[in-house]
């Protein structure tokens, strides 16, 4: 990797902040994005919302509330689009696996989330999603509440963002580390542990597995 684009991935990193479970704010490209806000702290007014599915830790119309505007895009899929409608945002798109869009220069693509074993919890039937962002060059992947799932090997990104497990998303630790092999990633960032599953010794774990392959990086909880 040459040290260009070395730096705008670690760029891209340093503008994520974390909420707990799988809830960031990217301040990048010049945009404010939230990704399944939940228990969010300040009010910077949302350029774009992305929702990956409808459980209430991840689609949270308090925290939404908090932070749309009348120029705010959200988009989601179809099971809370009338919902999200409501809120009062410039445009609410309904989405499923497979859509490929920019939006002020930033390309926006979904892709499959979703359960292989504990299926009654994510099922593959709702068409959730998990979120592609081309950002200035540096593709960031959010995969949302997903086990590692076979699709993982066609995505091909510089960060992802996934969950540890192991009672709603990934099986294992190792899980987790193989899906983030599985597209090439150059940085890791653990999400959605430390409330309703996953602990910081997953997160040591994850890191001790992922050491001289990927760089991890742990985000202090805002």
């Amino acid at each position: 990797m040459n040290t260009q684009v070395s730096k705008n991935i670690e760029a891209v990193a340093e503008s994520i902040q974390w909420f707990g479970q799988a809830a960031v704010k990217i301040m990048n490209c010049g945009k404010v994005i939230y990704i399944d806000p939940y228990q969010i702290k300040g009010n910077d007014k949302a350029d774009l919302i992305l929702i990956t599915h409808s459980h209430f830790d991840h689609f949270s119309p308090d925290d939404i509330k908090k932070i749309v505007a009348t120029h705010t895009w959200i988009l989601c899929p179809s099971d809370v689009a009338d919902e999200a409608q409501k809120f009062g945002a410039a445009k609410v798109i309904a989405v499923q696996p497979g859509f490929n869009d920019e939006w002020h220069g930033i390309e926006i693509k979904t892709v499959p989330m979703y359960n292989l074993t504990k299926t009654d919890k994510h099922p593959k039937s709702k068409n959730w999603v998990g979120y592609l962002l081309n950002l200035c060059h540096v593709w960031l992947y959010h995969t949302g509440d997903t086990e590692r799932i076979p699709e993982m090997k066609s995505i091909k990104t510089d960060i992802i963002l996934l969950p540890l497990g192991q009672t709603y998303t990934m099986n294992s630790v190792d899980d987790a580390v193989a899906a983030v092999l599985d597209t090439g990633a150059s940085v890791a960032i653990p999400i959605h542990f430390g409330m309703y599953e996953g602990t910081t010794a997953d997160v040591d774990k994850f890191k001790e597995l992922l050491k001289d392959k990927v760089e991890v990086i742990v985000l202090p909880k805002s």
